[in-house]
């Protein structure tokens, strides 16, 4: 009986957790506190809530964790955004194979711009290294066979090309949408169907970054990803055709 008491406890604490965090967003969301500012304390937001202290607590503790707020030691916690970024994520994930797709090469393009005049030594051998695995897999297996090992490879490739733009933060966001057009592809189409990567454009790209020009390498990089693009745009068209 106890055990089930305990358990009673924890979920009627959970439930009051999870209340105060969508107060708390709603009034992010509404503009209670302008990016920047300083929120209310723990004793504050318990009475304008209603909850314990330790109830506020944990629940800024998950927005902090989601990036809406920041603590800083002995300062108090300051709104970093009124947007929850798990929401526009699940909203992204919402999207359209081809909306993914074209915000994935928005991305790419601007990378490959910054990889020509910001890259090493060491980021184009990555490069190189990522299509050579990728060209062995090739010569190993015929037709399909080593499809996923090809996928991986050339995910290692796309990303290596964004990371070169030293750019935090694009490699951050990127990191996300190549994830999540490696997923939705999937789901839709099947490994067996997945548009295969032609190893020469991808080379091309190594070129044009590594001579340090960004138009050059924006061109490379647009006609890389023409492929893929319009590899989905054919799967998406044999599909509605099914229907």
């Amino acid at each position: 009986m106890s055990g089930d008491g305990n358990g009673l406890q924890a979920a009627g604490r959970r439930s009051l957790v999870d209340t105060a965090i969508d107060r708390l967003r709603e009034q992010l969301a509404g503009g209670a506190w302008p990016v920047g500012s300083q929120i209310p304390t723990e004793h504050e937001l318990a009475e304008q809530l209603q909850v314990g202290r330790n109830t506020v607590r944990e629940a800024l503790r998950v927005l902090v964790h989601a990036g809406m707020l920041v603590s800083r030691q002995g300062e108090g916690t300051f709104v970093r955004s009124t947007s929850d970024p798990a929401a526009v994520l699940r909203g992204v994930q919402r999207s359209g194979i081809r909306d993914v797709l074209e915000v994935r090469a928005a991305l790419e393009t601007e990378a490959a711009r910054l990889a020509a005049l910001r890259h090493t030594p060491e980021d184009v051998r990555r490069m190189r290294a990522a299509l050579a695995r990728e060209a062995e897999v090739f010569a190993q297996h015929s037709e399909r066979a080593g499809r996923q090992a090809t996928v991986e490879h050339d995910l290692e490739f796309h990303t290596a090309i964004v990371e070169a733009a030293h750019n935090p933060a694009l490699a951050e966001v990127y990191r996300y949408f190549g994830a999540s057009v490696r997923e939705a592809m999937t789901s839709a189409f099947g490994d067996h169907e997945m548009p295969e990567a032609v190893v020469a454009t991808h080379e091309a790209l190594v070129d044009a970054i590594e001579s340090g020009d960004p138009d050059r390498a924006e061109t490379a990089c647009r006609a890389l990803l023409a492929e893929p693009t319009a590899a989905v745009e054919q799967l998406l068209a044999a599909i509605a055709a099914r229907k």
